[in-house]
C-alpha cells in the first residue's frame, strides 16, 4: 500500500530508516565469528535454485561493507550452468545496466565502478537477466524493499517487468512495514540465512 504522506515526509522517513537499519546491519555482521560469516549464504537454497533453470542469466550485486554476501551464490550458480552478470554504470548518473561476469572466481578482472562496487569492463556482453538478486537496507515479509536511495534497481525493474527480482539480506533487516512510493518495485521473494519470505508474484 502506498503511504499517503507528502513526498518530503516520505523521503525523511526513508532516510531515517536507512540510518537505523544500516547501523543494525553493521552491528549484526560485526558480531559474527569470521569463520561462521564465511559459511553464511555460501550457496543459494534449494527452493530458490528450483526457480532458476540452467542456462538462465542471473544478475547479482557485488557486496560492499555489511551487505549480505552474494559472491558464494555467484560462484555456485556459475558452476551449475547459470550465467552471471553484475550491474554496470558508464558513470555517475548513468542508467544501470548488466554486463556478463564470465568468471566469478576471478575478481581481479573487474574494474572499479563509479559507486565503489567493482563491475565488468565495458567490453563485457550487455545482457538482460531473467533473475536479479537485489541488495537491500530493509524489507518486509511481503517483499517490500528499502534500498540505498539511488533508485537504480527500481528504475531498472520498472523497465524490465519480466525479470524476477529476489532480495538477499540478513534477518535483522526484516521490518513490519515500510513507507512506499509509487516507483518502489516489490520483490518476488527475500532470502535470509534462516528462511525465504515469499513476496510479490
Amino acid at each position: 500500500m502506498v503511504d499517503p504522506s507528502p513526498p518530503n515526509l516520505l523521503s525523511d522517513r526513508k532516510a531515517q530508516l536507512r540510518r537505523i537499519f544500516r547501523a543494525m546491519r553493521t552491528a549484526h555482521v560485526g558480531s559474527l565469528h569470521p569463520g561462521m560469516r564465511a559459511l553464511i549464504l555460501s550457496r543459494p537454497p534449494a527452493p530458490l535454485v528450483e526457480r532458476v533453470p540452467e542456462g538462465a542469466t542471473v544478475g547479482l550485486y557485488y557486496p560492499l561493507g555489511a551487505e549480505a554476501p552474494s559472491l558464494g551464490w555467484a560462484r555456485w550458480l556459475a558452476e551449475n550452468g547459470r550465467r552471471i552478470a553484475l550491474p554496470w554504470f558508464a558513470g555517475r548518473g548513468s542508467a544501470m545496466q548488466f554486463r556478463v561476469w564470465d568468471n566469478p572466481f576471478d575478481e581481479t578482472r573487474l574494474d572499479p565502478g563509479p559507486y565503489r562496487a567493482p563491475q565488468p569492463d565495458a567490453q563485457a556482453e550487455l545482457v538482460t537477466p531473467e533473475f536479479v538478486i537485489v541488495p537491500l537496507i530493509a524489507f518486509t515479509a511481503e517483499g517490500q524493499r528499502l534500498g540505498q536511495g539511488g533508485g537504480h534497481y527500481d528504475r531498472w525493474l520498472a523497465e524490465h517487468p519480466d525479470t524476477r527480482a529476489i532480495g538477499l539480506g540478513w534477518d535483522c533487516q526484516l521490518t513490519e512495514e515500510l513507507p512506499l512510493e509509487p516507483h518502489d518495485q516489490p520483490l518476488e521473494a527475500v532470502v535470509t540465512p534462516t528462511r525465504i519470505y515469499e513476496g510479490a508474484h
